[in-house]
């Protein structure tokens, strides 16, 4: 994440160190654009005539723009009514988000519907994940259904991208020394280095319960019954959306009829891509089975490539004897690995299900590709296990969904517990140097900001002259 709006994850983010000259602003500046990208944009638009209050380039930015950023800001963060420097960092923002567009588009920066697809998945499986896989918490919160959220984020996340390729372009040369991050560190002092959250390093030996062919031929009949029923009725997809409401598994679309939007090659499971491929317009398929479950699929509309998909995702549960018997197994495997003394690599290679198994057995953190956790990034469940053992120990059986949504149960080994503490260079050098290296693309943009604004047509309203940004980047 850089200093000016490179917004990843969208709550994933780094703990970044500043120096003392411009920490309070840019942290400000982080903030609001973690609020600014999930937040702001996902309101109503103002359709009416509005003052504009600044012009970068082609692009404009309007009073109300500004203003309801800021009723959006203020609703999260603490500020004194109508505070000004607050105001006009969220000017900037605005005012930065412009430039760099405007620059993607004077270097022809190609963004692909793909590129857009993927981002845009990303951001809607995290909210889920966070949300617990409600997503009827994410409707309420922003109030809007899932479609209508993940309509009202496409523009924003295809800006984006563009942002941070132009920052990529900015910044591409750009290395650091061990010497710079020791100087670094330095500067900034121990006193304001951030404080690094409690991390885990853990394994797991997992276990799926095993689903009778029983429960799958019923719900390969149910799927069937639906299907049959949607096409006999005089309404196909309103029927179809009905059973979807009442029967899906998928937390996703259920609460707007099975709706998936559209969508494209590559963004899907391959079975059920497959498929959806070879679908017709109205027409709904035999069961797909993926990893998620068994699924029948509409296709609504062809636009080309993309197609407008609507699913009903049924997922077989396994009976409560298959879970206990699960459970059983794993605790005689615990039993086997203490009594054994076996290494952790060796037990997970014999009892575990997972694939992770043959790299060792150890889980990898979905949000840094590292195997550190901090308490952010795990279930309460797992982290209510690991919290309570010492490095070299196993939990007892823990349930666990996936990804997909299957329920499994696992044995978590605490390969290391790293308590609470100010960063330092010894037990967090990789943090210090990212953060090195941030606050030294984040002078490199300021350098490149102020010569862009040389040769680009801005103009500010006179109310903001000002700002600081107005003038720290020399804005005639």
């Amino acid at each position: 994440m850089y200093g000016y709006g490179r917004l990843h994850g969208c709550g994933v983010t780094k703990k970044i160190l500043f120096s003392r000259s411009f920490k309070k602003s840019m942290i400000r500046k982080l903030l609001f654009g973690l609020l600014f990208i999930i937040s702001v944009f996902l309101t109503n638009a103002q359709t009416s005539i509005d003052k504009i209050i600044a012009t970068v380039g082609k692009e404009i930015i309007l009073q109300s723009d500004l203003e309801q950023a800021y009723a959006e800001y203020a609703a999260q963060f603490t500020v004194k009514d109508d505070d000004e420097e607050e105001k006009c960092i969220i000017f900037e923002n605005l005012v930065y988000t412009k430039l760099m567009l405007h620059q993607a588009d004077v270097d022809s920066i190609v963004v692909t519907e793909q590129q857009v697809e993927a981002a845009l998945n990303w951001r809607m499986n995290y909210y889920l994940q966070r949300a617990g896989g409600d997503a009827r918490v994410i409707e309420k919160y922003f109030g809007k259904s899932m479609a209508e959220i993940r309509k009202d984020l496409r523009d924003i996340v295809r800006d984006q991208i563009y942002i941070e390729q132009v920052q990529d372009n900015v910044t591409a040369n750009i290395s650091i020394t061990p010497s710079e991050v020791k100087a670094y560190s330095n500067r900034i002092g121990v006193d304001s280095m951030p404080l690094i959250p409690a991390t885990y390093e853990f394994g797991h030996i997992l276990k799926t319960p095993p689903v009778s062919e029983k429960e799958i031929a019923e719900i390969k009949a149910k799927l069937e019954n639906y299907r049959e029923q949607a096409l006999r009725d005089d309404n196909p997809r309103t029927k179809f959306s009905m059973f979807a409401r009442m029967y899906s598994d998928d937390p996703g679309s259920a609460s707007k009829g099975g709706d998936l939007g559209f969508v494209e090659r590559g963004q899907l499971y391959p079975e059920f891509e497959v498929v959806a491929f070879s679908l017709k317009s109205g027409e709904i398929s035999h069961v797909v089975k993926t990893r998620a479950g068994y699924h029948i699929i509409m296709l609504q509309e062809r636009r080309g490539e993309s197609l407008k998909l609507s699913h009903i995702l049924i997922q077989p549960k396994p009976s409560a004897e298959q879970q206990v018997s699960t459970i059983e197994y794993l605790d005689s495997a615990r039993q086997v690995i203490l009594d054994k003394k076996m290494n952790f690599n060796d037990a997970a290679l014999e009892f575990s299900e997972d694939p992770n198994k043959l790299s060792g057995g150890w889980v990898i953190n979905p949000y840094t590709q590292s195997t550190k956790f901090d308490r952010e990034a795990l279930d309460p469940a797992t982290f209510a296990a690991l919290d309570k053992l010492i490095p070299g120990e196993y939990s007892s059986p823990v349930i666990y969904i996936n990804e997909d949504g299957v329920l499994s149960y696992r044995l978590l080994y605490l390969k290391s517990k790293v308590a609470p503490h100010r960063a330092n260079l010894v037990e967090d050098y990789d943090v210090i140097k990212n953060a090195a290296m941030e606050e030294k693309k984040s002078n490199a943009i300021e350098k490149w900001l102020i010569n862009k604004v040389k040769v680009t047509s801005i103009k500010i309203d006179e109310k903001y002259k000002n700002c600081d940004f107005v003038i720290r980047w020399q804005i005639k």
